[in-house]
């Protein structure tokens, strides 16, 4: 992959979370556990909306993708994490350290698109419920979609193939569960302040302007439900885009720590503790959110579910 005339470096080690062994199998036990609940909870929503024709509407298809997305999320990170705690050796090849940087990028970015289209969509609902039949079309929903998966993978495709093209002569370990972007130009031969600053800066502002967007949509969504005269019509708007508030916060919230604050050149320490929040927790939290609070999706959920027992036991 790198073409340089110095000799490079070929894999590299992920020193993980260190500890005995005992503290090891107790984290790759949590961490496992955490990984099969989310993988149920998001495929449970997909088959949900994939199976009750009800709810094939653009809010729950754009439910649906987002699922989607998690599952593959916190697949491009935590069976690397999960193979790491019971080798001895914890090394990654150099292509796989850096399709692993692209996949948790790119994905990364296309969750922050897909929170922008799900606000613009509550947006409309609420803001504008009698032109939203005709906005929101099936046609318009697939475009959305299309384009947030486009752009999210194209948007950091240039500066990470410079990365990996950069020398890499040794040493070769990460003090990290990942490969991130400042350990690997930390271990770079050659200092590359241009493209360091270039994928910072395009984080920066995409985590900056969607979230910028989110809270604008919800301004206006506030400032209408506001004017509902009916206590029950406002309960109403409020339920449906509770839960994506909910989910808006804990993702921007842990991401703008690392990327974006002030204090975004934390220890390796914090990035341990703040990094597993929103690759690891966030997705297994996100099903949990939006079905506890939505009764569409717990009964479809009931729905699948007891079909799926019926057809166990014929």
């Amino acid at each position: 992959m790198n073409k340089s005339g110095i000799s490079t470096v070929t894999q590299f080690v992920l020193l993980g979370f260190p500890g005995p062994w005992k503290m090891q199998i107790i984290c790759f036990s949590m961490i496992l556990l955490l990984y099969i609940l989310t993988l149920t909870g998001n495929t449970a929503i997909i088959c949900a909306v994939t199976w009750d024709h009800r709810l094939h509407t653009p809010m729950y298809m754009f439910l649906a993708n987002f699922s989607f997305l998690e599952i593959w999320y916190v697949t491009c990170t935590v069976p690397s994490m999960l193979a790491n705690f019971l080798s001895k050796t914890k090394t990654i090849s150099f292509s796989g350290c850096f399709t692993q940087f692209y996949f948790f990028f790119s994905l990364g970015t296309t969750e922050c698109f897909f929170l922008c289209v799900m606000a613009y969509d509550r947006y409309l609902a609420i803001c504008r419920p009698l032109h939203y039949p005709s906005i929101m079309t099936g046609q318009l929903c697939a475009i959305l979609v299309s384009l947030c998966w486009l752009t999210g993978f194209l948007g950091h495709s240039i500066p990470i193939f410079f990365i990996s093209q950069l020398p890499f002569c040794g040493p070769n370990i990460i003090d990290h569960f990942l490969c991130d972007v400042d350990q690997l130009m930390a271990l770079s031969c050659t200092h590359s302040p241009i493209i360091e600053h270039v994928i910072h800066s395009v984080s920066s502002l995409i985590i900056i302007l969607t979230v910028l967007y989110i809270l604008g949509s919800y301004t206006l969504v506030l400032k209408a439900v506001l004017q509902v005269p009916s206590s029950a019509g406002r309960q109403k708007a409020f339920s449906t885009c509770g839960s994506h508030l909910v989910v808006v916060s804990l993702f921007y919230g842990t991401i703008m720590v690392m990327y974006v604050s002030p204090t975004s050149g934390n220890s390796v320490a914090m990035h341990k503790i703040i990094i597993p929040i929103y690759t690891i927790v966030t997705p297994v939290l996100n099903p949990l959110i939006y079905s506890l609070r939505n009764r569409d999706i717990k009964f479809a959920l009931h729905w699948v579910l007891c079909g799926m027992r019926i057809i166990q036991t014929s």
